[in-house]
């Protein structure tokens, strides 16, 4: 523990910050109590290096939190011992461990993205009185994998499993807008830009043109692009490193979607924003 010890900013000694005595301070409960406020206060310290943009310092987090050095520097040692945090010697400061990688695929691999999407995919049916839908990435297809419709008669409907070109279409673009730049390279280098409709964008430099204002605006639009009298706009949910991992659409009958098009671009872009921050994205400028 020599090395966690000495880690302090403002020189503290060891015999400052014994490490095998539990904390003293004035109103913490004993035992189980005891327990549960340093699982609380760990929490709380994993939870700041979080909203950091770096390391941090024993100092920093005494200070922000609101509780001695001693407790901080006891929190940070257990939190290294579990790679949580790591401890950089010469800088005498911490940041995240490797373990928290770990758990972040944990939650990743065992997530369902439908049952992420449906609460929002419901909200969005519901105030925009259209289709909302679901779609998924399968190498250069997309595929719809769920949608919610609303209680009307004259309503859009989506094929469920049915795959289409990564450049047709507002949830297609909402894919292909936010792969990196080689990812759109070797799409368009291996993909002919077949037309879908009459209204399918079939040349290079517009799709790529339109695809920077894609991801300018946070959205897509499509009228009639994949399936004819259809208007539609989607927006991808992002994961940590900003790749899609979905897209969410809403859709309905061109006649009158045009006149939906403010409102409902704007409930995607939130909800598709409120589903990556799950995921850890990055809020968006």
């Amino acid at each position: 523990m020599f090395l966690i010890e000495t880690l302090d900013g403002n020189q503290s000694s060891d015999m400052d910050t014994p490490m095998s005595e539990p904390s003293s301070e004035p109103g913490q409960a004993s035992g189980s109590g005891r327990s549960v406020a340093a699982i609380d206060r760990a929490v709380e310290v994993l939870f700041l290096f979080s909203r950091s943009s770096g390391t941090l310092g024993v100092t920093e987090i005494s200070r922000e939190l609101g509780v001695s050095k001693a407790v901080v520097h006891r929190i940070l040692a257990s939190l290294c011992e579990r790679s949580l945090l790591i401890a950089d010697p010469r800088s005498r400061r911490y940041g995240l461990g490797p373990a928290v990688m770990e758990l972040a695929a944990a939650f990743r691999d065992q997530l369902d993205v439908r049952t992420l999407a449906i609460d929002e995919m419901r909200r969005l049916s519901a105030e925009t009185d259209e289709t909302a839908t679901l779609s998924v990435r399968y190498g250069d297809r997309r595929v719809y994998v769920d949608q919610i419709t609303p209680p009307r008669e004259v309503k859009m409907t989506v094929p469920i499993g049915g795959s289409f070109p990564l450049h047709a279409g507002a949830s297609s673009k909402a894919f292909l807008a936010w792969l990196t730049d080689a990812a759109v390279d070797r799409y368009l280098a291996d993909n002919p830009l077949d037309a879908l409709t009459d209204a399918t964008v079939v040349s290079i430099d517009e799709l790529r043109a339109e695809l920077e204002g894609i991801r300018a605006q946070g959205f897509a639009l499509s009228f009639g692009e994949r399936q004819h009298d259809a208007g539609s706009v989607a927006a991808p949910i992002l994961d940590h490193n900003g790749e899609p991992v979905a897209v969410v659409s809403v859709c309905g009958p061109i006649y009158r979607f045009r006149s939906k098009i403010g409102p409902a671009s704007a409930a995607v872009v939130e909800a598709t924003r409120a589903l990556s921050a799950k995921l850890g994205a990055q809020p968006l400028a």
